[in-house]
């Protein structure tokens, strides 16, 4: 068979020229040492999987300890330990209660805290009406509280305690730290007070004149005035009456007369006590003269 002219040259030629690798292969030959290394790790990974597998196979809550256990090693490793306990929005509770409430302290494992648990126990706490505390990795927890609003001073057998609306005891101490705020007296008093301190407010002309706010036998009110004079409640009937004291001031200016008491408990009559008038100071007695 006879061959074309130039067939025998091109032939040749092409077994002479080398075959150039793909893309592929070479991006393979570039990274063959660090594909072998992984490799390598992999078919570690597989081995210990492999003995994990055995192990939990004989022991089925190996897991849960293992876990357990590092969770725990982790929380205590570098960067994972309380570093810093940021408390906001106090302004009168003590922080060393806050921080007995919360429950850990810089240099404990952050993982063991329990935000929820420490919520409770804050909100325990009398200052406290709500909290919201959370765990920010790597070492903070951060406590934001809303404290109990002081609405009153309840005085007890001489003692004086600063009340919270419901009246639950605040504080004992600094009590001028809070302001002027109403006084209510005697055994039952802070847990009725609201109502009553409400009333007043809504009548301002009284309020101003009005220095405590007393409980009787815990069963009715008496207001004890700048002046000394007492205003007699009626029990049950004590916006009637105020409203009726109310009248009675702007009219007749009763409340700026010397009164020694003005007892309202009765529905049909107005007893009014005026203070005694001031005796006067005997005159001096004239020296008598001695002779010698």
């Amino acid at each position: 068979m006879a061959r074309k002219p130039g067939e025998a040259t091109t032939r040749s030629r092409s077994a002479a020229e080398p075959r150039r690798p793909s893309a592929t292969k070479l991006w393979f030959k570039r990274r063959r040492g660090l594909l072998r290394g992984a490799g390598l790790g992999l078919l570690a990974l597989a081995g210990l999987g492999a003995m994990s597998f055995g192990v939990v196979a004989l022991d089925p809550m190996a897991r849960l300890r293992d876990g357990t256990a590092w969770l725990a090693e982790l929380g205590r490793g570098p960067g994972l330990s309380v570093q810093e306990i940021r408390i906001e929005g106090r302004e009168f509770a003590p922080r060393e209660a806050l921080l007995g409430a919360i429950g850990i302290t810089p240099g404990e494992a952050i993982l063991d805290f329990q935000p929820h648990a420490a919520k409770e126990r804050l909100e325990r706490i009398a200052w406290v009406e709500a909290a919201h505390v959370e765990r920010r990795l790597p070492g903070t927890i951060l406590v934001r509280i809303t404290e109990r609003r002081a609405f009153a001073v309840w005085q007890r057998e001489g003692r004086f305690s600063v009340i919270d609306r419901e009246g639950r005891v605040m504080a004992t101490e600094r009590l001028e730290a809070f302001g002027p705020l109403p006084l209510v007296v005697g055994a039952g008093a802070e847990r009725v007070a609201a109502p009553m301190i409400d009333l007043l407010r809504s009548a301002p002309e009284i309020a101003d004149r009005v220095q405590a706010i007393i409980r009787v036998s815990e069963r009715r009110w008496n207001l004890r005035l700048q002046n000394g004079a007492d205003i007699l409640l009626p029990e049950g009937h004590e916006e009637a009456a105020i409203t009726r004291l109310a009248e009675l001031q702007a009219r007749d200016r009763l409340l700026d007369r010397p009164l020694a008491a003005v007892d309202m408990r009765l529905p049909d009559r107005l007893v009014v006590r005026m203070q005694a008038p001031a005796t006067p100071p005997p005159a001096p007695t004239p020296a008598r003269s001695q002779r010698g």
